[in-house]
């Protein structure tokens, strides 16, 4: 998913319903999925039923989709789950939500987990005072993410937590906007995550 560099829109329609990955545009009548409610192609209209297989692929995609990772590195995402305590469906939703891109898109830095990696790859963040550029950084509880000194006048990140004030946050974490600071307060339950996602398949997809 890191070099895919087609239409966004074109994601969302594969898996038949909003991935918002094209940030506010996801909220208006220009949704891709909104405009065409069928999948991409030439037989988009006329495809059949899923089987179970077919099912469980379309879950695990959807997830890579939506946190923007490869298969490699959602793969050891899964495995890291499944040896840690908890449901690992559970886990590996978690595990995704504590990376510092997600963390920066819930708190409004960016308008989408894609821009969200680019800029902390780019350096303009801080965890705890200190610079991290790694997009799959985990955050832990009371983890403090501020965006660097020389990086507050941004315009994307202005523009982006400006729009995502008007929508809210999550409530496991905490947003300053006049500091351009947010705070990673916990782990998010499952029913907090919210999720369009049945995670179970995917467990059931690598148990195979």
């Amino acid at each position: 998913m890191a070099r895919y560099t087609g239409p966004s829109c074109r994601l969302c329609r594969r898996e038949g319903e909003k991935l918002f990955l094209k940030g506010a545009r996801c909220y208006t009548e220009k949704c891709g999925v909104e405009r065409r409610k069928y999948p991409p192609g030439q037989h988009g209209q006329s495809r059949g039923k899923l089987s179970d297989y077919g099912m469980q692929l379309r879950e695990k995609q959807k997830v890579r989709r939506m946190y923007w990772i490869m298969e490699d590195q959602f793969r050891l995402y899964f495995h890291k789950a499944s040896r840690m305590k908890g449901v690992t469906g559970e886990v590996l939703l978690q595990l995704l939500e504590r990376r510092l891109d997600n963390a920066a898109f819930r708190m409004g830095f960016a308008v989408n987990r894609r821009e969200a990696r680019q800029i902390v790859k780019h350096g303009h963040f801080l965890v705890n005072g200190k610079r991290v550029d790694i997009p799959s950084f985990l955050l832990r509880d009371g983890d403090v993410v501020e965006v660097r000194e020389s990086s507050r006048e941004l315009q994307a990140i202005t523009e982006s937590l400006s729009i995502a004030g008007h929508r809210g946050f999550p409530v496991w974490v905490e947003v300053d906007a006049k500091s351009l600071k947010g705070k990673f307060v916990r782990v998010p339950s499952r029913d907090e995550m919210q999720l369009p996602v049945q995670e179970q398949l995917i467990v059931e997809l690598y148990s195979k």
